[in-house]
């Protein structure tokens, strides 16, 4: 086998860290169904940040109080290029965090499990499609 085969860890590589990153976004999602505790909070501002091609990503900012009265006030990790209707600065939200980190938390409706999906679905494809190719590869030689 020659030295082509080397390319083929490219697409591995980037499919393990798609899959990786997807895997955990879907199993923290899937704990604070199972385990968080949910609370009303509000939209205080929205944190804007600029990307490398400079797109700007706008990241509600909520607020809510814990069970044992520990005030929070933490940034959503996803962020979207508009602001949606009903997540403007001072709406209502429902937020289920985790009573043990609260900084482990989602907003209903503005964090959503389809972007940790979409990750894991092209992960797994990269990733098994190397694989294949790979192994053919190998077994044809």
């Amino acid at each position: 086998m020659e030295r082509e085969w080397l390319f083929s860890l490219i697409p591995l590589t980037i499919g393990a860290v798609f899959l990786s990153f997807g895997v955990y976004g879907l199993r923290r999602a899937g704990a604070l169904r199972r385990t968080g505790v949910t609370a009303e909070g509000r939209i205080v501002r929205h944190d804007v940040r600029r990307d490398d091609e400079g797109a700007t990503f706008h990241h509600p900012v909520a607020a809510w109080t814990t069970r044992d009265g520990r005030a929070c006030e933490y940034s959503s990790r996803f962020g979207r290029g508009s602001i949606g209707g009903g997540f403007g600065v001072g709406t209502p939200v429902m937020v289920r965090y985790d009573p043990e980190d609260p900084r482990r938390f989602a907003i209903q409706g503005w964090d959503a499990a389809t972007v940790d999906l979409v990750f894991t679905v092209l992960g797994s494809v990269f990733t098994a499609g190397t694989l294949m190719v790979v192994l053919v590869r190998l077994l044809t030689l």
